[in-house]
């Protein structure tokens, strides 16, 4: 517990110590529901925390602007040796893996790019429900800036690598963890900095969150969590970055609604088969009719590939 202790302490202040002062975005900034749907791209620590291979694909709209995203994670496992009449069961290594590619449109500029990410699962208790896992990813970006005629900016091109880290603690009960995008900052470009910057500003996240069985025999259980996401220059209102998510899980369905604006309402929707499931979200501006204000609309499809082969349905570990 003391080497666990004097970790977090280390890595906190890693991340804090990296903040300096810029103004910008995360990378990738959309779609908005990878929060929700695979937050181990904002906190590479949680890579790996399920018992099962994640693949989603994510694609989103709104307006004339457009987002994909497709991601996968796991935990490394090696197989136990076995009786012939015995059913294989994994056995799960203290390394979680993954990566992501996405791809970001506005209308005046594109981010694509890819990552890949790598954590450690210290477990901390007996029962193996406990851990405290430290994750990183490095990643590539590619910005086009088409340029404006009228103000006489030409396009431009912009590759640059940056890094993430976090830490997190989970339990069947209780999450939290804290992390940091985007560690190498904004690229500067002397000649064309003061016409367009890349909007790659470094992030802070902190989450946290708590499962409340509502009951056990229907398998319905409610979600309340927090995230608070600020930029280095902790310049943004209180009210920007806290950011409440709300979830409901009730056997396979899974929906709540996720706080990303207070000026905004939003819900998302889960439902879940055996090895697969599919999803949505949506987010309106407040006071203003569908027909007026563009829908942030967003679709995601996934796949759990589990590392159980006996045929037997593993939905509860979702």
């Amino acid at each position: 517990m003391h080497l666990v202790k004097r970790s977090l302490t280390a890595l906190l202040f890693l991340l804090t110590g990296c903040m300096g002062s810029s103004f910008g975005q995360q990378v990738p900034d959309n779609p908005v529901s990878y929060r929700i749907f695979d937050p181990f791209i904002y906190n590479p620590a949680m890579t790996g925390s399920k018992d099962y291979f994640a693949i989603d694909l994510i694609a989103g709209k709104f307006g004339g602007s457009n987002s994909q995203l497709l991601s996968g994670n796991a935990r490394l496992s090696r197989t136990q040796s076995k009786y012939s009449s015995s059913t294989t069961i994994p056995e799960f290594t203290n390394i979680g893996i993954g990566g992501y590619l996405f791809n970001d449109y506005t209308g005046t500029s594109r981010n694509a790019g890819a990552a890949a990410s790598m954590s450690y699962h210290l477990k901390i208790d007996r029962e193996a429900l406990s851990y405290v896992s430290f994750g990183i990813s490095a990643k590539a970006v590619f910005n086009r800036y088409y340029g404006n005629s009228d103000l006489g900016e030409p396009a431009q091109n912009t590759f640059f690598p940056n890094f993430d880290a976090g830490v997190y603690y989970y339990s069947p009960h209780f999450f939290a963890g804290i992390s940091a995008t985007n560690l190498l900052g904004t690229p500067a470009d002397k000649d064309t900095a003061d016409s367009y910057t890349v909007n790659a500003s470094r992030q802070l996240f902190l989450t946290a969150g708590y499962k409340i069985m509502l009951s056990k025999p229907l398998n319905i259980v409610i979600e309340p969590s927090l995230i608070i996401n600020t930029d280095d220059s902790f310049s943004a209102k209180i009210t920007d970055m806290i950011q409440p998510v709300v979830k409901l899980y009730a056997g396979n369905i899974f929906l709540g609604t996720y706080f990303n604006d207070f000026h905004k309402t939003s819900i998302f929707f889960k439902y879940k088969y055996k090895a697969a499931y599919i999803g949505t979200f949506f987010e309106l501006k407040n006071g203003s009719p569908f027909y007026k204000t563009p829908l942030l609309a967003e679709a995601v499809l996934g796949l759990n590939i589990s590392a159980v082969k006996s045929g037997i349905s593993r939905q509860n570990h979702w």
